[in-house]
């Protein structure tokens, strides 16, 4: 059964049925029971489980990411970051959101604009209207990050959740509590050019329903990620993508650059620990995601997956250790150490996707 939301934000039962509570909108004072933030892990999967939860549907952060079957690797060298190729540890942007309004049918409202104005003017309306409203903003232009944790990177989600004047008040899901910015700094951070320029996006649901049917969503979310991990036609995807980025790596030494070498481990460890949740932080998320799933159909496959993930997690953490070591020269250079360990961490995960396709 799905719940319509009204103009408000609050729930409507038309057409649904008898509803037993409803999800109070947000107001401009965070105020016991009006809105309750999040801290997470990452914040577009930490976003969705916020809002759901706020409309009525407890969901917790990994089932979020697992259900938008949102776990990937690529090596992308035809988009650049800092002149090096992009490494994605998980599906591009957007990905979680559109994923769970897929599976859950929650018949989300997606909106962007060319003009700056009109976007804050919509922002202030659907606030005004006691809606939660997802916004995708650039890091580098929200003043609440420590000037250390800001770079250009245009795909950060966050939830407005009320209006104070000029200032906005925000839950930010990779922050222990809610922060407040003004309004200058947000439309800067809403209109950010660049790589994923967001144009003002900013998205909510309209709809959410009374619980998730895990026995009919789980096998067509493990079947979506299985199709990404170990299906993908070229080899810079998936398991075959963890193994190409071993092959890269000696090709490197062969060239006996060690400068290049050292900056390119460099940017493959800013890339899994620092920008998001990271390589090993997704690989732990999707692993409570398949435990909570095995505890709750009482599935051994699943919890055997779990474990298995976990390690896999385990391994790009020594991966990350080892390279941070060589790139700062703490330590001998030893390519055929690294490329040791991303076999680790593919042949883990390699372990991982047999024992789901069994499932599914």
């Amino acid at each position: 059964m799905t719940r319509a939301l009204d103009s408000t934000g609050s729930l409507d039962a038309r057409g649904a049925g008898a509803v037993s509570a409803c999800a109070r909108p947000a107001t401009a004072e965070h105020e016991a029971g009006a809105f309750r933030h999040l801290h997470a892990a990452h914040c577009e999967s930490g976003v969705m489980a916020s809002m759901l939860g706020h409309y009525g549907l407890p969901v917790s952060e990994p089932m979020a990411f697992g259900l938008a079957a949102a776990l990937a690797f690529a090596v992308v060298p035809f988009i650049k970051l800092s002149g090096l190729p992009l490494i994605a540890y998980r599906m591009p942007p957007r990905s979680v959101v559109r994923g769970l309004d897929k599976r859950l049918r929650l018949k989300m409202v997606y909106k962007r604009f060319r003009d700056e104005a009109e976007g804050m003017r919509v922002l202030d309306r659907r606030l005004a209207e006691g809606h939660l409203v997802g916004l995708q903003t650039s890091v580098y232009w929200l003043p609440y990050f420590p000037d250390d944790m800001r770079f250009h990177f245009n795909a950060h989600n966050l939830i407005v959740y009320g209006r104070r004047g000029d200032e906005y008040l925000i839950s930010d899901p990779v922050f222990e509590a809610p922060v407040v910015c003004d309004r200058a700094s947000l439309q800067r951070a809403r209109f950010a050019k660049g790589a994923l320029a967001a144009k003002g996006m900013l998205y909510y649901p309209t709809a959410v329903p009374e619980s998730i049917d895990l026995p009919r969503l789980l096998k067509p979310a493990l079947r979506a990620n299985l199709r990404t991990m170990t299906g993908a036609p070229v080899p810079i995807i998936g398991i075959r993508g963890i193994r190409y980025l071993g092959r890269k790596l000696l090709r490197m030494e062969r060239r006996r650059d060690r400068r290049t070498l050292e900056r390119f481990l460099g940017h493959i460890v800013r890339m899994q620990e620092e920008i998001g949740t990271g390589g090993a932080g997704f690989r732990f998320l999707y692993a409570s995601f398949l435990h909570e799933s095995s505890k709750q159909l009482g599935d051994e496959l699943l919890a055997q997956a779990a474990t298995r993930m976990t390690d896999a997690g385990d391994t790009w953490r020594s991966f990350a250790l080892a390279a941070t070591r060589m790139c700062k020269r703490r330590g001998d250079m030893n390519v055929l150490e690294l490329v040791e360990l991303l076999h680790g961490c593919a042949d883990r995960e390699a372990e991982v996707w047999r024992l789901l396709r069994r499932f599914v």
